[in-house]
């Protein structure tokens, strides 16, 4: 007679067997489940009118102010009351030019392109004059570099002019010999002036250039709009020329900053070159021209004419007063290393004859200096 099962073994295969049918029944339900959500939304998209919130809205994260003037990036969705201003309602200034050396017609400030330019971290200093180290040494040897040419230019433009009250203007000379093609560029209608100031209101230069015909560009944060133009040849940019572009925080809660680095202006204005930069900022100069070396911007520009302050060092500008005179002259040297010439300078004995707030080595607080780029074409 067989042995029968014991009955605990039937009752734990018919567990198993009820425990595999309620998983299949589980898996099953959810399956369908998520197929009518599916399909569920996909009709309610179809059937909500446009601009209308998407379901659950309300309870989304909520989404930081969107700032007048930014807009999402495409593809990003906006919440209920913003909504994109179509591209033809965003003013811009725009001014005609002949498109030169291969660039396109562009206006005044179209999105520029991204750089190419390399980037270095500090200039290289140029041993001291002497092995003492002292502000004597230093002061000569600068001062001798700045007072003495390296070429000569034998059609200097302007060279001083009288205003009606009799006295002399500031001399921003430019040299228009025939090998350096500011001259050819000027008489085709193809050049261009930037003028970097800090409200200084002497413009005769900026005015003579562009009745010349040349596009002038004037760079001032005194300036009450954000782009004037004056004249057909002639705008005016309420804009401050910096070694450095503000931190990304501050220029969001600005909207569009006011203070730019020059290279940076470049690239926003699709200008790809500048034949003449003139520059009047104050004691700004010396770390906006360690700027134009550290980011090749002055592969960019024919000639130079700053103003130069030698009344303090300068702004962001420290150490003693020979290290301060050594970092001018290192500054210089790098103008040469670049293959620029100084063809031109100046001293202005109508400013205070003080050298970092002495009275010393017979030196003026300013002197104007003009170079050109020998590889100019």
């Amino acid at each position: 007679m067989a042995k029968e099962k014991p009955l605990w073994r039937c009752c734990a295969f018919r567990l198993c067997l009820l425990s595999a049918a309620l998983l299949f029944c589980l898996q099953l339900t959810l399956e369908l489940r998520r197929s009518w959500s599916s399909r569920d939304r996909s009709e309610a998209q179809a059937r909500r009118p446009s601009g209308s919130s998407p379901p659950g809205w309300a309870n989304a994260p909520a989404l930081p102010q969107l700032l007048p003037g930014v807009h999402p990036p495409p593809g990003v969705h906006l919440p209920p009351g913003h909504s994109r201003p179509p591209a033809a309602s965003r003013r811009q200034v725009t001014y005609l030019r002949s498109s030169r050396r291969g660039e396109a017609e562009l206006g005044c400030c179209p999105p520029g392109g991204s750089s190419h330019r390399k980037f270095r971290w500090h200039i290289d200093l140029q041993p001291w004059a002497s092995p003492s180290q002292s502000l004597d040494e230093e002061a000569m040897r600068f001062l001798k570099y700045i007072g003495t040419t390296q070429i000569s230019c034998n059609h200097l433009i302007p060279s001083g002019l009288k205003s009606d009250s009799g006295s002399t203007k500031k001399p921003w000379p430019i040299c228009l010999d025939e090998k350096f093609s500011l001259a050819h560029q000027i008489h085709n209608k193809r050049c261009r002036l930037y003028s970097l100031g800090l409200g200084n209101e002497d413009t005769h230069f900026e005015l003579r250039m562009a009745s010349d015909g040349c596009e002038v560009h004037r760079f001032d944060p005194s300036i009450k709009s954000a782009h004037v133009q004056e004249s057909q040849h002639l705008w005016f940019h309420r804009l401050s020329i910096d070694w450095r572009d503000p931190h990304p925080a501050i220029a969001v809660h600005k909207l569009q900053s006011t203070t730019k680095k020059l290279g940076t202006i470049l690239n926003e204005f699709g200008h790809n070159k500048i034949d003449v930069l003139k520059a009047d900022l104050e004691s700004a100069e010396w770390k906006i021209l360690e700027n134009l070396i550290l980011e090749g911007v002055l592969d960019q520009i024919g000639q130079l004419v700053f103003e130069i302050h030698l009344h303090w060092p300068g702004f962001e500008i420290g150490g003693n007063d020979s290290s301060v005179v050594r970092f001018w002259y290192s500054l210089l040297k790098e103008l040469e290393r670049k293959d620029f010439r100084l063809f031109y300078t100046y001293k202005d004995l109508s400013k205070p004859q003080l050298f970092l707030k002495k009275e010393l080595f017979n030196a003026s607080s300013c002197y104007i200096l003009s170079w050109v780029n020998m590889r100019w074409k």
